[in-house]
């Protein structure tokens, strides 16, 4: 198990924990499989409250950067997740505003979809 450290610089802590993970990942100093702390075990380390780590946690695993097992642990995923262009990252928060609106207004995707081609059928 690798060790985690965070700068302490401005940002959230969880924001800066989640950004030294995914550049450990990124820098291959974390390989796929590598098992991640404990939640509880790296809020000690740290000196940070567990829901900060779990938080990170969270947004790494939402991004496909790490992968949870349940009881057998947290893991660094087996493949990166694909870094997307700025216009294509733009495009994708754009669309998922769009599903989580259609989502809260009772609509399922399929209708969500409809919507979408009705302001233009080309899509």
């Amino acid at each position: 198990m690798r060790t985690i450290t965070i700068e302490h610089e401005a940002g959230a802590p969880y924001e800066r924990l989640r950004d030294a993970v995914r550049k450990q990942i990124e820098r291959g100093t974390m390989l796929p499989g590598d098992r991640l702390p404990t939640v509880r075990g790296l809020a000690d380390t740290l000196g940070l409250a567990p829901n900060t780590v779990a938080r990170a946690y969270r947004e790494l695993e939402a991004g496909g950067w790490i992968v949870g097992r349940g009881r057998a642990g947290t893991f660094v995923a087996d493949s990166l997740p694909r870094r997307l262009a700025a216009p294509e990252r733009d495009l994708a928060k754009a669309a998922a505003a769009f599903a989580r609106r259609a989502a809260q207004l009772g609509f399922d995707h399929a209708a969500a979809a409809r919507a979408f081609r009705d302001v233009d059928p080309r899509f």
